[in-house]
């Protein structure tokens, strides 16, 4: 594992492993024991500039290259991640903290979307639209954007990266992939290694390992990417949004939530428990969909109650490489103690630490918080680690308006005993994506994902990624001579 952070720890520019000529280095931890991983030379504006000057050099040969051959990348990538999952899943544990169920899940998704990457490629299809003009055809193709940026987040940064980066590649485009400094190898150098031992060829993934207060926006004001692909909090989105739309670019905003998962009075308390549980605390709750508001109707509240906190009470945390491990280390130490202080806050405003983790460095165990008043903002943002907050109510018209009330529109949950009730519930609900008798937190390749409200611009996965990173050219024919007026 260790030759990762070694080999690794470079920009990957023009199919070149270089470092940066920056005069810092970005250093990389491991969010457990806090042990250095790599130290990374950052990259400067010019870097910047020649990755994408790289990628475009390298996309007109790939836009015409048949796609056919283009998926035979990523056949290739899905079956050197399958024979690397070992290697990968200590790489994932190692810069992320996160568990083996964890990084299990997440190369499991990963090979999923590069199985849609491959059926992306042969996806784009042209048309023939009629012509009130005698004569006239009409084509209309779908044709690649050209170059994409992409900018990932720490929480599962291989399979996010992966996530615009594949559909980017297989429509015919090149990308330049900006992975969060947090994690430099698993969202970004190692992307670009397994496409590269895959055959992907030079120029077409470029990798800069960077930071703001080094490049500033050069990296989505850059005039060559026509889309920039960003996932992360909706702070720095809506920056990502603004810089965008003045230099006429699409962005593709996958942001921050703040789901709620909803236990009607007929559900089944038992399974609506256990979603519950894995919908707040998998991976530590750094997960954008994760269910920071458990919603119960007030006649089953005592008994839901009971028996949620006697769950939490056995996740075990600790270090993520002992497989037992339920609870790892958030990412940093400011991630840890803003969790610690949301937990304070919420029994200063009045609520009651039904559970109360103890926060050792990274280690943040799990906490459940009830009693928090209605008015209270924290049941109004977005809480990016294991903290619960149970929030009774009273008949479903409560439910929904408690649901909405929160600028964040990705996803939820509801339990009911009556499918077509939690339906009818979901259709309520001002979230890009709502799921029954589930949890909330899910993501399938071919079906649309992503957010209303502060949750984001625009959908990834299946067909939404040929709108993502195509656009559409009209052609017109014109069979014999057309007449003008003058």
């Amino acid at each position: 594992m260790s030759s990762y952070f070694t080999d690794l720890a470079q920009q990957y520019i023009d199919g070149e492993w270089r470092p940066g000529t920056g005069s810092w280095d970005i250093i990389d931890f491991n969010p457990y024991d806090g042990e250095k991983l790599a130290a990374i030379t950052i990259a400067t504006v010019d870097e910047v500039d020649e990755a994408y000057q790289s990628a475009a050099r390298a996309q007109k040969e790939w836009a015409a290259t048949n796609p056919y051959a283009r998926r035979a990348v990523f056949e290739k990538a899905v079956r050197l991640i399958e024979e690397r999952a070992q290697e990968l899943t200590e790489v994932i544990i190692a810069e992320l903290g996160g568990t083996h169920l964890k990084a299990g899940f997440e190369l499991h998704l990963a090979k999923e979307f590069l199985r849609e990457a491959i059926h992306l490629a042969l996806r784009p299809e042209g048309r023939i639209i009629p012509s009130p003009v005698d004569g006239k055809e009409n084509r209309v193709y779908r044709v690649p954007v050209g170059v994409v940026g992409v900018i990932s987040p720490f929480n599962f940064p291989f399979l996010l990266s992966l996530k615009s980066v594949a559909p980017a590649l297989a429509l015919g485009n090149a990308v330049v992939l900006k992975p969060h400094q947090n994690t430099p190898v698993c969202g970004g150098t190692l992307v670009a290694k397994i496409l590269e031992d895959a055959g992907l060829p030079a120029g077409l993934l470029n990798v800069v390992i960077t930071d703001i207060a080094e490049i500033g926006d050069a990296f989505i004001e850059h005039p060559i990417p026509k889309v920039i692909s960003f996932t992360g909090s909706d702070k720095v989105g809506r920056h990502v949004a603004t810089v965008c739309a003045s230099h006429f670019k699409h962005s593709i905003l996958e942001l921050g939530g703040n789901s709620a998962l909803v236990v009607l009075d007929d559900a089944d308390i038992d399974y609506a428990v256990d979603a519950a549980v894995f919908s707040r605390y998998v991976h530590q709750g750094q997960v954008c969909m994760a269910a920071n508001r458990v919603l119960v109707d007030r006649s089953i509240a005592d008994e839901f109650t009971e028996k949620f906190v006697a769950k939490v009470r056995t996740l075990k945390a600790g270090d993520p490489r002992d497989p037992q491990t339920i609870i790892g280390p958030v990412i940093n130490s400011s991630q840890a103690d803003a969790i610690a202080a949301t937990v304070e806050q919420a029994i200063a405003e009045g609520g009651t630490a039904l559970v109360h983790g103890r926060t050792t460095d990274n280690l943040v165990e799990p906490s459940v918080v009830t009693g928090l008043p209605a008015d209270s903002a924290l049941l109004k943002q977005e809480v990016f680690g294991p903290v619960a907050f149970l929030v009774p109510f009273d008949g479903e018209e409560e439910a929904v308006r408690l649901v909405n009330d929160t600028p964040y529109g990705l996803s939820g949950a509801v339990h009911t005993g009556d499918i077509e009730r939690g339906v009818n519930f979901a259709k309520q609900i001002d979230t890009g994506m709502f799921h029954v008798n589930d949890g909330t937190v899910h993501d399938e390749p071919i079906v649309p994902f992503g957010g209303e409200k502060n949750s984001g611009l625009g959908r990834l996965n299946g067909e939404t990624m040929l709108d993502a990173f195509t656009t559409m050219k009209w052609i017109s024919v014109q069979h014999g001579r057309s007449r003008f007026p003058f």
